[in-house]
Parts: C-alpha cells; structure tokens; sequence
C-alpha cells in the first residue's frame, strides 16, 4: 500500500490529510486540536491524528506533499515590493524576518518538524505542489465527474488568484490563470476590512449581511474600482487598495470613494451604509463569477463544473451559478480554503506525480466529509467523567427519540456523533441543532448560545428526500455550499408596514413556517442529509419530522464566536457548560444542563479571541 501525506501550514488553516492508495484515509484542521482558530502553526496534531486513523506511523509514508511552492512566492513578494518601492517599506520590513527565518527555508524548517514525529525522517520525501494546483486537485479528483471545468478562486496563491482547469480522468491540466495583485479573493477581503470585519475570517459575515442591504454602490465599485471584461476577466484599480505595500487593504481613497471611513471592528455601529456596501460587493462578486462561468461553459462545453478556493465557500454565489444553467452539475470541495489544499496536494502527487489512474464512482470521494477524529462509547464516558458531568447512557433509537423530543420542545441541542467534519461547515457531527418553526431561536442561539452578532443567518439540514419540497432546489447539498429560497407555498406573506422595514428592522418578522433558518430575502443555505453518509443525523430529523410535520432542524457549528469547532468530549461538555445549550448529546450519552454541577459553569463569552 501506498500512503502520502498531504501538508498545508505556515499561513492560515494548517491541516493534513492522509491517503492511502489514492483514497482519503483521514483529514483535519490543525485548529481544532490547538482550540486555536485558524490555527497558521505546523499541523503536529492534525498530523499526528491522520497518521493514527490510518494505523500506520511517518516512516510508513513513501511521500510527504506541501500543499505550495515558497520560492514562487517569494518571488512574487520580492517583485511586488521593487515595483511598488519605496513605499511599503515597513511592510516589507514586517515581512522579510519571517522569510528570511523560516518560510524561505521551508524544506529544511518542513523536515525538522516532521523529524519530532519520526527522528529518520528523509528531507527527499518532501514534495511541493502549487497553492492553485492543491486547490483544483482538491475539487476534481473527489469529485463524482470523470470530466469537468475546474475553477479555483482565492486570495493569492503564489501568483495565480483564479484559475482554470480541465480534468479528464487521471488528467488535470491548468488552462487559464489570474494574476496578483488582481484578485476577487483579495477585493472581498479588503470590503470585509472595510466593513470592519477580519480579514481571513469575517468575509462569510459579509455575505451574511448583505441581504439586509440594497446593492446601490455596486455600479460605483465597476466604475471606478474593478474594470470587468464580458469573460469575466477582471483588474482591479490598485488606487483603492493598499495590501501590495502597506499594512491595510484599503487605501485613503476608498474612504473618499464612498465618503465614509472604514469601520471600527466591535465600537463602530453597523449601520445601512454598511449593509449597503455588502451588498454591493456580493453582486459584484456574484457578475464576476458568473461571467466566468457562463464563458467557460461556452468555451468548452463540458457540463460539469467544480470549484475550490476561499471564494468557492460563498455560497449565494454557488447557488445562482446552480440556477444560471450554464453547467449542468456543480461540485465543491467542502474544504474550500486553504485546509483543503493539503488534500489537493495529496491527490496532485498521486495522480500527476506519481502517474496513478483514477476511477470515477459516479459518486464523490469525500465520505460526507466525516473525516476527522471519533470516539467510542469508552472513551465518551471516559472524557465526560473525568469533567465532572451528569449523563445517562441510552440505546441508539432511545437516544434519537430524546433528542429528537428536546428539539420539538423548543430546546437547544448539542450534537455530537461520529468523525468530525473537514472544512468550516458543520453537517451534524459537531452541531448545534435547534427548531426552524420557532420565531425566536435565530436571536436565541445568536446571542445566548452563539455569543455573536444578531444578524448572522443559520442554515437548516433537511432530509435529503424532503427538500424540493421547502426549498427551490432538487439536488443534492450535503456540504452547505448551495444558497436556494424557501418554497413560496411555504413563505408568509408580508404586511405593508413589513416591507418598508430597512437594514436589520427586518431581522425578527416572521418570514416562512421555518423562520429560524430564513433569510431576510427568503434564502437559506441548504445541507442535504443522506442515510448513507449520517444515518444518526438523518434518523434524528426524520423522528423530528414524525413528531412535527417538519423534515428539517437549525444546524449551526458547535463553538462559540472566536472558538474552533468542538473536536473532543471535553470540548464538547466545556462549551455546553459555557453557554445556554439546555442538552447535549455526545454518542449515546445525553446530558441536561440542570443536572449539572452549576459549579463547573463557566464564563464562555469571553473566552476566545472574536473572529
């Protein structure tokens, strides 16, 4: 057997993922075992992790991947900073200690770590594929297509910040590219700043409070800020920004622009021009990404398309490229980002390196993405013993109807079962579940579970089967990846005095039978449950369902704003002790927050750093 251990660290969301003969044995986030979130570290734990789920230790690997070229890069700072010199100059004086320290030396600082893990570990074991070929790799070779398009979009890789591929079989080959510092990745990050949200963290939250906007600056963005092409080729006014050189993404002219500064992050108040603003940069977003695709379709007609990259986890986007028609199919690898590359990396050495052939199942490789850690009923009480809680021990059907009555009776419900999930999503193996019929368990969770702005929407898991019945999609979503509306037939309709509400006066009129996963303009970001992958998750919705007449339940990911998603029982007990979670089931072992020793309650709200 052949193992290859892919690798990505040293920037954001460093992860590692194991594959043994070309199929994916195991994969996780650094972050989550460090409980430090977007941990940027080398990935000793995630490491440790797969190399334990595959049974075997680092000598056993035949090739360690790194899921990006350093030099490439380097290349491309050292370039960016002549051309833009002498400005800039104290961003390169914040940048080149760390080059110069560690990442310009990437394979010797690569081999001394992995030689904590195994004292013989051979330096010509390590390969290097580039940042957009990890990507891309990580989106066609698991996906269920034998051949398709293949878009990545992101930041800035070494150079490359969109590309395009075509994977035919065990081929995929790179037939376009987008250079920095012309970047759709790089635009959203820098109206995120702008915005006052964190770069590299808070752009899904400019996605989220774009619908309580109108997209009034969006022609003023294509005027002045980005010249678009009808193919979707774009360059972006370097007047506006400031990340080539300085310490910002944005320069003082994008404040005169708009005539307001940027945002202070937590003191300035959110207000419409904000809202505004996102919603501006989601329709520029959504034009641009849509011109690509329908010239690409075009061009090549092949009908499958799949997408990788941190712009490929905007998933309003995904949905209307679903609904535009120009492919047929849509695939996206959950592990969009950068956590992703390390599988990317992984599967480009197997098939381009190492020349080994591909079967395309008709089905997609990610197993549900369930691919990190699980534990067994042992270790569960082990853990929950140890931490000092009150559980009770039950069957399989007992525990799915308990669970399953709490949720009917309005409660917030901590789930924990099976692998955890690979990628930023979680899809009911650590999750936080509650009633989509309640009007008011959206500002619940927010504010007492969650700890986090009100505005932020959650998306409901709906039995596979059931879902053309509630939203405007007959497909398959089980990643979280696809935004569809609710079904009309399922929409309240709204007064007069409703409908001339602004900005976030929307947020708690009730808007369909589900409200607590509609969005504001109807929407939700849909994940479809399958037996085969989550029979658990799947046998609690559908008991749900028989309880109430609804086939869906609120999911959103177990942690608290600023916290990595929950990985062990530990975890799982500290953030229920820590917040207003009223059950929590881990395994078979179910949890009431009454039971508990109030002693062992905890101040969660400002325990982590706000994202």
């Amino acid at each position: 057997m052949a193992y290859l251990l892919g690798v990505s660290a040293l920037y954001h969301d460093s992860a590692a993922a194991l594959m043994r003969d070309g199929q994916i044995v195991a994969a996780a986030q650094e972050e989550r075992f460090t409980r430090r979130k977007h941990d940027p570290g080398f990935p000793a734990k995630a490491i440790q992790y797969v190399l334990e789920a595959g049974g075997i230790t680092l000598d056993d690997v035949e090739g360690v991947v790194f899921y990006d070229k350093p030099f490439l890069k380097f290349e491309r700072l050292m370039e960016t900073y002549l051309a833009a010199a002498p400005r800039g100059f104290n961003s390169f004086r914040m940048a080149m200690p760390v080059w110069l320290r560690e990442k310009l030396f990437l394979k010797d600082l690569l081999t001394k770590q992995l030689r904590q893990i195994a004292p013989e570990f051979s330096g010509d074991k390590l390969l290097f594929a580039e940042h957009h070929m990890s990507h891309a790799a990580s989106a066609f070779y698991p996906s269920p297509f034998d051949e398709a398009i293949v878009l990545t979009v992101d930041g800035v890789g070494e150079w490359a910040t969109t590309t395009v591929g075509i994977g035919r079989g065990s081929e995929l080959t790179m037939v376009k590219e987008l250079h920095f510092p012309h970047s759709l990745g790089l635009l959203y990050s820098a109206f995120t700043y702008f915005t006052g949200f964190k770069v590299n963290s808070g752009e899904y939250k400019v996605m989220g409070l774009a619908p309580y906007g109108m997209p009034k600056y969006r022609d003023l963005i294509l005027d002045n800020v980005v010249d678009l092409k009808p193919d979707g080729s774009f360059r972006l006014n370097q007047k506006y920004f400031n990340y080539v050189s300085g310490l910002t993404m944005t320069s003082k002219a994008m404040e005169q622009l708009f005539g307001q500064k940027v945002r202070k992050p937590e003191t300035d108040p959110l207000t419409q021009f904000h809202m505004d603003v996102a919603a501006s940069v989601q329709a520029v977003t959504e034009e641009i990404i849509l011109r690509i695709t329908r010239s690409l379709a075009e061009e090549n007609g092949i009908s499958n398309l799949c997408m990788a990259g941190g712009v490929a986890l905007n998933c309003v986007a995904n949905g209307k490229i679903l609904r535009d028609g120009a492919f047929k199919n849509l695939w996206v690898q959950p592990a969009a980002g950068d956590a992703g590359g390390a599988l990317g990396a992984a599967y480009a050495a197997w098939h381009q390196e190492m020349g080994q052939p591909r079967q395309a199942t008709g089905t997609d490789q990610m197993s549900g993405a369930y691919l990190g850690p699980e534990f067994g009923t042992d270790a569960i009480t082990t853990e929950l013993t140890d931490a000092g809680a009150v559980f009770s021990a039950h069957e399989d059907g007992e525990v799915t109807e308990l669970a399953a009555q709490a949720l009917a009776d309005g409660k917030a419900v901590g789930w924990f079962q099976g692998r955890m999930e690979f990628g930023p999503r979680a899809l009911g193996a650590r999750s936080i579940l509650g009633d989509p019929r309640s009007e008011t368990m959206q500002k619940t969770l927010n504010l007492k579970v969650k700890y986090r702005e009100s505005f932020r929407p959650f998306a409901p898991s709906v039995l596979r089967e059931d879902v053309a019945d509630w939203f405007e999609l007959d497909g398959d979503s089980p990643y979280m990846l696809i935004v569809a509306d609710v079904q009309p037939e399922k929409r309240r309709q709204m007064t007069e005095d409703e409908e001339a509400l602004f900005g976030i006066d929307k947020l708690n009129i009730k808007r369909s039978d589900i409200p607590a996963v509609t969005h504001v303009d109807y929407s939700a970001r849909v994940q479809t449950v399958h037996k085969e992958t989550n029979p658990k998750y799947h046998a609690l919705i559908s008991r749900f369902k028989e309880l109430t007449g609804c086939p869906i339940v609120v999911n959103t990911s177990f942690n608290v704003r600023g916290e990595p998603i929950v990985c062990t029982p530990t975890d799982a007990f500290r953030c229920f002790m820590g917040t207003e979670i009223e059950v929590l089931v881990v395994g078979n072992c179910l949890l009431r927050k009454e039971d508990q020793n109030p002693e062992l309650r905890i101040n969660y709200e400002s325990k982590f750093e706000l994202d």
